[in-house]
């Protein structure tokens, strides 16, 4: 666990990081945004023990990094945006230089044979750095950070200048490293932030602007809360059918593609209804052929967030009311969550009805 209270430092009159304070629990992969400048990096530096806070503390598994640093850092594995490689020593010879550096404990071979293969890098293994791709170098960087197997993995733009390609395969390997690791990610790619984080936390001018889950924040800050489905089949039926849906307020006709019609669904604010529109549309035997969401991505909330144009408090009150606070460790279950949001839609609909009954 990582426990950031009342942190600030200045440079002079410059305050780069402003009374910033969460908490990473266990297991969680976090998603650390803001834009250049924001002093993200900053705040990184500090719970890694590399630059020193003005004011507040950070604690690693309850060790200050101030205080403890020793234990503190033993449980912290960095990759900092420029991997701190040394481009003359094979990747042999720079890994086990750093288990010595760390005075790691393990046994050396399978342990650093376990890092290699849990990277892919075995075959580069003999190899000098100087001679391999930028993204075999980037996996070099992280297996670095993952020698002495620590609790908490800080990872800095881990993407920057790969190819497709290799951002999916640096993508999947944050997401396995999740289930076993707290990960802290900071990247200028929203899309893979997206994909990969439970939770987000922007940081603007040395301020966090929100800390919450993605789905959450997409949920509370868009406007339109429709979804739009492509369905092959009989137009008109297809139609009355989801018009019939249990929390639909409305549907609409789109264009059609060159494989089936596209229908925008507007649902019930509070009801979820992907499950009833699958179980729907397999009774009926009409293949669905895209299902998407209206609501904004992380890209335009990070844009909006950040460009000063967002009431951060105001949103921060609309999460509060709905409870949507990042679910911390042992928090509630799924399933509680689901007939939550379920007991929103029936009272929604209720009111709905009523309002329709006072106007007739």
């Amino acid at each position: 666990m990582i426990e950031v209270t009342n942190l600030t430092k200045r440079y002079g009159s410059h305050v780069a990081v402003d009374n910033a304070t969460f908490t990473i629990h266990d297991g969680e992969i976090l998603g650390f945004l803001g834009p250049n400048g924001a002093g993200k990096s900053t705040t990184m530096n500090i719970i890694t023990g590399y630059l020193s806070a003005t004011s507040g503390s950070v604690k690693i598994d309850g060790y200050d990094i101030l205080t403890a640093p020793l234990e503190a850092k033993k449980r912290i594995g960095f990759l900092p945006e420029l991997p701190p490689l040394y481009l003359d020593m094979t990747v042999k010879e720079y890994l086990n230089f750093v288990y010595d550096l760390k005075k790691v404990k393990l046994p050396r071979r399978p342990h650093i044979n376990e890092i290699c293969r849990l990277v892919k890098i075995q075959e580069v293994y003999p190899r000098q750095i100087k001679n391999l791709s930028k993204g075999y170098r980037q996996r070099v960087g992280i297996a670095q950070a993952l020698v002495g197997n620590p609790d908490v993995l800080i990872l800095d733009e881990p993407t920057v200048g790969l190819d497709p390609k290799q951002i999916i395969e640096i993508r999947n390997l944050i997401k396995l490293l999740g289930k076993t690791h707290t990960v802290i990610l900071s990247s200028h790619i929203l899309s893979e932030v997206q994909a990969v984080c439970e939770r987000v936390i922007i940081i603007n001018q040395g301020r966090i602007v929100v800390d919450n889950t993605p789905e959450n924040l997409s949920r509370i800050m868009s406007d339109d809360h429709s979804i739009i489905a492509r369905i092959e089949g009989p137009r008109r039926e297809i139609m009355a059918a989801l018009k019939s849906l249990k929390g639909v307020k409305s549907v609409q006709a789109a264009g059609a593609g060159g494989y089936g019609q596209e229908y925008i669904i507007n649902p019930i604010v509070g009801y979820d209804i992907r499950r009833a529109l699958f179980s729907l549309l397999a009774e009926k035997n009409w293949p669905l052929l895209m299902l998407k969401s209206s609501e904004m991505t992380l890209e335009d909330i990070f844009l909006r967030l950040t460009d000063g144009t967002a009431d951060t408090a105001a949103l921060e009150k609309a999460l509060q009311a709905r409870g949507d606070k990042p679910q911390e460790a042992g928090g509630q279950p799924a399933e509680e969550e689901e007939t939550a949001d379920f007991a929103k839609g029936e009272a929604a609909e209720a009111e709905q009805s009523q309002a329709e009954e006072e106007a007739k």
